[in-house]
């Protein structure tokens, strides 16, 4: 056989190792969306913007029939929901170790839109992080943010979020379904609501953690400082002694929260946390993951025009 018909052959065989874990999912009205079998238990990871409702969900399964299915968590943020159903005989997605995952490499979109799995290749062109806001659906009310405060950003609380990215072309439907490697491992979760014009892929390691944290919480606990923010300029002389142009001021803090604890005030500009420079509101929120809470952390701060460190333990933030 000729090399084209060796690649072809393979990219077959691909889509049918991944298929039996594939599913559809109809989860809002006339949006066909696809979603991965996590695990034997009936869980299913999709997209969170094909999600519209908690209840009256229909999952697609791989020999056509259907099954209903609930919600179990969401994670806006990473664009994930986490979704159940009793359907028996379920096939777990077979998940790639994570050093394994090389720029360059060929791989497959795949999805179920409705009864039919379908694919399309391309190449793992790298990866990066995209800034990531609350759906307007499922967005908390404008200007409050999840870690304590308002911000100067429009659509609510963002986070910067570590993705693949691939020149797949992703067509309707496809949201939820696997990125897939040549053997038929899955890389990762295709959404197409990260924006950006990019084709984005949510890697293994942060479905591995988000998911198990939706299973058993039904919900993403995220590190909590409680301050409300706002971008700001530094003055000349902190830009050259920090090499940084930009923190974020402190324009509130909330009672009882850490940020009081640590003896944090309303006017102090917040420039580095544990390590990391703080430019933007989305600095600090990758820094507030669910792995800091109940950590005490660095913060680096300007008051009265001198930088000094001050520590704080990262809570979550109460119902």
């Amino acid at each position: 056989m000729t090399t084209f018909q060796d690649l072809s052959n393979s990219t077959a065989a691909a889509v049918d190792a991944a298929a039996p874990s594939v599913v559809g999912v109809a989860a809002r009205r006339k949006f066909p969306a696809t979603g991965i079998v996590w695990d034997a238990d009936g869980h299913i990871v999709t997209a969170n913007h094909v999600v519209r409702h908690d209840e009256n969900i229909t999952i697609i399964l791989p020999n056509g029939e259907t099954a209903e299915a609930t919600l179990v968590g969401r994670a806006p943020l990473a664009d994930l929901a986490v979704l159940k159903t009793d359907a028996p005989g379920l096939t777990p997605a077979n998940w790639i170790a994570d050093d394994a995952v090389k720029v360059g490499q060929l791989v497959l979109a795949v999805g179920r839109p409705g009864t039919s799995i379908q694919a399309t290749l391309g190449v793992l062109s790298g990866s990066g992080q995209v800034a990531m806001g609350h759906p307007r659906h499922h967005g908390r009310r404008k200007g409050r943010g999840k870690h304590g405060g308002r911000h100067n950003m429009r659509g609510g609380p963002r986070s910067a979020q570590n993705v693949l990215i691939t020149d797949v072309t992703m067509y309707p439907g496809f949201s939820g379904g696997p990125l897939v490697g040549g053997e038929g491992q899955f890389y990762g979760l295709n959404t197409s609501g990260m924006g950006g014009g990019m084709s984005t892929t949510v890697p293994v390691a942060t479905l591995k953690k988000t998911v198990a944290s939706l299973i058993e919480h039904g919900k993403i606990e995220a590190g909590w400082l409680g301050v409300g923010l706002q971008h700001v300029r530094l003055p000349e002389a902190l830009q050259t002694e920090l090499d940084q142009e930009t923190g974020i001021l402190i324009v509130g803090v909330e009672e009882g929260s850490p940020a009081q604890a640590a003896g944090l005030h309303m006017g102090d500009t917040l420039v580095a946390a544990a390590g990391h420079a703080l430019t933007s509101p989305d600095d600090l929120y990758m820094v507030l993951s669910d792995d800091v809470i109940g950590q005490t952390i660095e913060l680096s701060i300007v008051r009265g025009g001198a930088v000094m460190q001050v520590d704080a333990t990262i809570g979550v933030k109460p119902e």
